[in-house]
């Protein structure tokens, strides 16, 4: 690099790192350094980009591996006994990764955060990792690729804490049918909070952040216009809802990839499987292609249980090898118009889904998930993630097929 872009980059890393100033005055004495000194007014973002000091460096190291294949890990598996378990299962398998929970379902987050941080004073944090580093070092010693699940927008947590921040009816904050709550994607604080998680995430280690539930509550559609929130920065918007759910869930998802950019972390979004098969999922604010465009690695929840009667099957569940099969066809059309489509990298079922009813469901096991492993890779998807929300997962599996 030439001395000029050294010179610029440790000016422009000084006045990064001021916390008393502000952008607009960074920006103005940027400029202003740059043209006096140099005789040019535009910054050289590749030469901020290719510099260390603007790189946040965990002490970690961690190799992304040949292809991602993982599996779900709770707060609570991770920071008890499970959690030896699913190593030896990692170690002895073709598995190499976990999806660790680091904000939950509920809107906690899996361990307390450190004196000091900027999470601490909210109250949310649960003793179930009681030393993330500790766990993160473990990972990294059994060379374990790491991915933080955040779940952003069910937030029971957040909402009850501040229903300003979420949705409410009658005065009392809105719960679906399963008695959970959703805080607003409109509102930028919400948005910041989640960041902030994501941020420490990093921080602790975590080479991936995946965002889950970025999304508004199911069947919003029917009850936007009941239901009293707040718009932000939307409320002058002239797009219809639909476009404007859209526009909010995935500007939510550029902002946390730019945010997180210091970190060199890869940002993943979970997504219905169904999102891919239409042109919007029009309550829930999920275009498929928009949010693909903005992220490192897309995961497409695609258990065969959670269709009905789509690509002509009947019963899904059943016909794990043809569900699955089906959906690739179509999600590789899509990806294929990006320009610079993400990793795709689906969710798949390790579990029984019996409250389908007789009939309606197969009891998986390994030939079940082999066969939805299998189907991915005849349409050249190497990648995979597995659910089962107690973390038991089946034994004997080829995960290489």
């Amino acid at each position: 690099m030439k001395i000029w872009a050294w010179v610029l980059v440790s000016f422009l890393a000084l006045s990064f790192w001021n916390p008393q100033s502000s952008h607009a005055e960074e920006d103005d004495r940027v400029q202003e350094f740059a043209e006096r000194t140099y005789g040019f007014t535009a910054i050289d973002e590749a030469v901020i980009a290719s510099s260390e000091l603007f790189r946040f460096q965990s002490g970690l190291i961690f190799e992304y591996p040949d292809a991602v294949r993982g599996v779900y890990v709770t707060g609570h598996s991770a920071g008890g006994a499970r959690f030896n378990q699913l190593v030896n299962l990692i170690e002895t398998t073709d598995l190499n990764s976990m999806v660790i929970d680091i904000k939950d379902d509920h809107g906690y987050l899996t361990y307390i955060p450190a004196e000091g941080s900027e999470l601490a004073t909210m109250d949310i944090g649960q003793p179930y990792i009681k030393d993330p580093r500790a766990l993160l070092k473990t990972l990294e010693e059994k060379k374990i690729y790491p991915i933080a699940r955040v779940v952003v927008f069910k937030d029971s947590v957040l909402a009850e804490k501040r229903p300003d921040l979420s949705f409410t009816d009658g005065g009392a904050v809105w719960k679906n049918g399963r008695g959970e709550s959703f805080v607003n994607p409109f509102l930028q604080e919400v948005w910041d909070h989640n960041v902030a998680i994501a941020k420490e995430a990093a921080e602790m280690g975590f080479q991936e952040i995946q965002f889950d539930y970025v999304r508004f509550p199911e069947g919003f559609e029917k009850r936007h216009e009941t239901l009293k929130y707040g718009m932000g920065d939307y409320a002058e918007s002239e797009l219809d809802p639909v476009q404007r759910r859209v526009e909010a869930v995935t500007d939510f998802v550029v902002y946390a990839r730019e945010q997180l950019q210091p970190y060199d972390v890869d940002v993943s979004v979970d997504i219905f499987g169904y999102a891919a098969t239409l042109p919007e999922a029009p309550g829930i604010g999920q275009n498929f292609s928009k949010i693909s465009d903005n992220v490192d690695v897309i995961s497409s929840m695609i258990y065969p249980s959670h269709w009905t009667s789509y690509f002509g099957i009947a019963k899904p569940d059943t016909e794990p090898y043809r569900l699955v099969t089906e959906y690739a066809k179509v999600e590789n059309e899509v990806l294929s118009k990006l320009e610079d489509p993400p990793v795709s990298r689906p969710w798949l079922q390790d579990f029984t889904a019996s409250w389908l009813g007789t009939g309606n469901y197969k009891r998986y096991g390994k030939a079940e998930v082999e066969a939805q492993i299998k189907a991915l890779k005849e349409n050249g998807i190497d990648e995979f993630l597995l659910w089962n929300a107690g973390n038991r997962y089946t034994a004997g599996v080829n995960y290489i097929p």
